[in-house]
């Protein structure tokens, strides 16, 4: 199991889900995936840094083997080369992307190395929540469902969604970025 695998090596932080569905052969994630495992502190071998590149509160099926569905929030879209570098061998051409992403505008569809990304522009929000509204999933569609089975109702749904746009390279979506300005104003005063 990739997931399992992913997880034994640190790669998986903040689960909320891990575990087999309802269908056979079928594992469900939900959680941060890293992408680049930040280095060792000073002096150390076994004491890391913070993940330099990570997919935040990522959504991922699998089935035999292979990742059937990722999605999550990617900060910066150019982490999508990351993404690509560490996790190529482990998706199909039929693999469905549909990621938020948080420096572009509007909302695009990629085509990089062989796969289909639909990325959505990323303002604030739950990507769980976020994700739902998107597919039109109701709550009561859920309902009786386990945490695994919830993310294949999804992936169900994501297979049919699709921006309305014109499939463009990476390189033309990375030029398109935005400057993303943060709020000072959180926390206490």
């Amino acid at each position: 199991m990739l997931l399992e695998g992913y997880n034994k090596n640190g790669f998986l932080s903040i689960i909320s889900v891990l575990g087999e569905t309802s269908e056979a052969g079928k594992f469900a994630f939900r959680g941060d995936l890293t992408l680049k495992k930040g280095g060792f502190r000073e002096g150390s071998d076994v004491d890391r840094k913070p993940p330099e590149y990570v997919i935040q509160q990522a959504i991922i099926l699998e089935s035999d083997d292979k990742l059937i569905f990722v999605s999550g929030l990617l900060t910066e879209l150019s982490t999508l080369k990351i993404f690509l570098d560490e996790y190529k061998s482990d998706i199909t051409p039929e693999t469905v992307f549909l990621f938020y992403v948080g420096n572009i505008a509007e909302n695009i569809k990629v085509e990089y190395e062989g796969s289909t990304f639909q990325l959505v522009a990323y303002d604030q929000g739950m990507i769980w929540n976020e994700l739902l509204e998107l597919l039109y999933i109701e709550k009561s569609d859920l309902k009786g469902q386990s945490a695994e089975d919830k993310v294949i109702t999804v992936f169900d749904e994501a297979k049919s969604f699709a921006i309305k746009k014109e499939v463009i390279s990476l390189e033309a979506a990375l030029e398109k970025t935005i400057v993303v300005k943060k709020s000072s104003s959180v926390g206490a005063i």
